[in-house]
């Protein structure tokens, strides 16, 4: 299969990946060997390397119908497969949200339909995907593309139905939908989403495409703009050169994509397709270039974003192009040039934000073993230096010595006390943090707040509802906050102690901030308000689509608490351990120093054995810093100077 920047782009950061898996890996076999190992550590790390392996790069497509978004799709990703693979002819053509990804747990491709009368239930789709028996389900023969493209048209099957119907499942307008049938049946969607499967070298590598319909299914789904299209890596509005920027283009950006800027610099890209409809062959190159950049600049300008954001391309002829391996027409096209962007921001920005997490995770971990080690070094050197000033000294002084090391095991002993009162204190406050952080005390704000709406079918009861939550759950995070400010003071504070009471190597505790779920929460507030202002709420039955609004902010903001939670709970059994395992170091260090001294103390023949014995622990030691050091070093190892970017996650 012909290979773009973009897909390139993709081989190697799952390439990436792969070679952290395995350094990641390869420190567990470390820790195992060293026995440094221990349950929390495991579960860490397995954590890590799942969340790794199960890593996806998601791509958003979104227009109004008729603006060429399903063709583009076919255009970037599957042209090797010389025809449209998806449908995308003229009119409305995706009428559910559709995701394409490869699902590495199935045996077979597969496409998966969600009926629209599930509207009705109060599931999110996120909870719909845990359960496959919801689904209609299709095999996919991936040897015959025809096969599937006749399988694909599945999902743009419509039905008629009762008006009634069509108003209890909230997709029915009087502005913008038509009667049929006397007025009394209107024409909506069979499938309520849309999953598709198959081994395509990109999906396999990670890559998601996600398909939405128009205008009216955003604000009917508002899972898509609340947790889809929000968490996806790359954005891209389409708009049509023949129409321009149409009111309903302007709603769907100011409602559900600008936003999506203020978390993603770098992944929104507007589209503007169908430029072929601007070539004209009674015109000069020229003449038309000026044309497409004129229409291209007015769209920037009345979307409030800079040209360099816009591409100006033909889906169509591309596709035609990439086909026919025509290569002045994909030229001509443009569509090298989305691609390319594809390749050179989104991907990167992406790795960054990945390796960030893994460098902050996992390279701390590396870190405090790496301390371990220095630490056993210093403390070998320190005895072998020790016991090499003895020779020919008389017994004297190294009774001395061993008055001395007891003295200090005993200080260490009082120390030790006083550390383990702290470390219970704290479990106690992190219990604390755990309760400020309950999913079950949001769970009886979102019941409470569901009774008020119930109750209420006015838009100021609805918006009391929402409010319920969102202040119980500011509160609740904000006080968490506090909570978790005081005891990472709490932990640095016993750090610093043990290391300058017993110069000690300096070792860093892991830091947790709980600063991006409370923003992550303020987020959700401004778009549960954004949602309610928009004129899609007004045109729809208020009710239900609050409703069914609802229960996806509700689910994420629950969502948001579950994983503040699970972090803070993993930060507090962890945050001790680099001291704990180094307060034991230091202890062992000083018995095997207390044992050495005794038999020094029988023998004088000890001494050169001891000494020699420290000889070949420094040399071990040694490799083991080495190996260490490299495995640190792959973990953090810089990115390419075009790949380094600032994250803003």
């Amino acid at each position: 299969m012909e290979m773009t920047d973009f897909s390139r782009r993709i081989e190697d950061y799952s390439e990436w990946k792969s070679s952290l898996v395995l350094q990641i890996e390869k420190y567990k076999k470390w820790l195992d060997d060293q026995g440094l190992e221990s349950t929390d550590t495991d579960l860490r790390i397995y954590e890590l390397l799942e969340t790794l392996k199960s890593d996806r790069v998601t791509v958003a497509f979104v227009a109004e119908f008729s603006r060429g978004k399903t063709e583009l799709i076919n255009a970037i990703f599957f042209a090797a497969y010389k025809r449209r693979l998806l449908p995308s002819e003229a009119g409305r053509t995706t009428m559910c949200p559709t995701e394409l990804f490869y699902d590495d747990k199935s045996d077979d491709a597969y496409l998966r339909l969600l009926p629209i009368e599930t509207r009705a239930e109060e599931k999110s789709i996120a909870e719909y995907k845990q359960d496959p028996l919801a689904w209609q389900k299709h095999t996919l023969n991936t040897d015959y593309p025809d096969e599937m493209a006749d399988v694909f048209k599945e999902i743009v099957k419509t039905k008629r139905v009762p008006v009634e119907e069509a108003l209890r499942l909230g997709l029915y307008d009087e502005e913008h939908h038509e009667t049929i049938g006397g007025g009394e049946e209107v024409e909506i969607p069979m499938w309520r989403h849309a999953l598709i499967s198959f081994p395509h070298p990109l999906l396999q590598q990670g890559l998601v495409i996600l398909d939405t319909p128009g205008l009216n299914a955003l604000g009917n789904e508002p899972e898509l703009t609340v947790n889809m299209l929000p968490n996806a890596q790359a954005v891209l509005f389409v708009l049509a050169a023949d129409t321009g920027v149409t009111k309903s283009d302007m709603d769907m950006w100011n409602n559900y994509i600008r936003s999506f800027r203020n978390v993603h610099e770098k992944g929104l890209m507007v589209v503007m397709n169908k430029i072929d409809t601007l070539w004209d062959e009674l015109k000069g190159e020229s003449a038309i270039a000026q044309t497409i950049s004129k229409q291209s600049t007015d769209a920037a300008k009345m979307l409030g974003i800079t040209a360099d954001s816009m591409f100006p391309l033909s889906a169509q002829k591309g596709l035609i192009a990439k086909v026919k391996h025509d290569q002045p027409l994909l030229e001509q096209s443009r569509l090298l040039e989305l691609e390319t962007s594809l390749a050179e921001n989104v991907i990167p920005h992406k790795q960054t934000i990945v390796r960030n997490n893994i460098v902050n995770n996992i390279g701390a971990m590396v870190q405090d073993s790496r301390g371990i080690i220095v630490s056993r070094l210093q403390e070998a050197d320190k005895q072998k230096k020790e016991l090499e000033s003895l020779s020919g000294k008389n017994m004297d002084m190294i009774q001395h010595l061993m008055k001395t090391t007891r003295e200090e095991q005993v200080v260490y002993q009082k120390n030790l006390q006083s550390f383990q009162v702290s470390h219970t204190a704290l479990k106690q406050k992190a219990q604390g943090l755990m309760a400020s952080l309950s999913v079950s005390e949001i769970d009886k704000l979102i019941a409470q707040a569901r009774g008020d709406m119930a109750d209420s079918w006015t838009t100021h009861g609805l918006k009391a509802g929402m409010k319920t939550v969102f202040d119980g759950a500011r509160d609740n995070m904000d006080n968490a906050k506090m909570q978790a400010d005081k005891i990472r003071d709490e932990v640095l504070a016993i750090y610093k102690k043990f290391h300058e009471e017993h110069d000690m190597v300096a070792v860093k505790p892991t830091v947790f901030s709980i600063t991006k779920y409370k923003l992550e929460l303020d987020k959700l507030y401004e778009e549960a308000e954004e949602f309610r202002k928009s004129p899609v709420t007004a045109m729809t039955e208020k009710y239900f689509v609050i409703k069914k609004f609802f229960i996806s902010m509700a689910s994420h903001a629950r969502n948001t608490f579950y994983s503040a939670q699970k972090d803070a709970d993993n930060w507090a059994k962890i945050v001790m351990n680099p001291l704990v395992l180094q307060i034991r170091e230091h202890k062992d260090a000083m018995d095997k120093r207390l044992a050495s001294l005794r038999k020094i103390s029988e023998s004088h023949e000890t001494l050169d054995v001891k000494i020699k014995e420290l000889e070949t622990d420094i040399a071990g030691l040694n490799e083991q810093l080495a190996t260490i050091e490299g495995i640190l070093n792959a973990i953090e190892f810089p990115l390419e100077p075009e790949v380094e970017i600032a994250a803003t996650a």
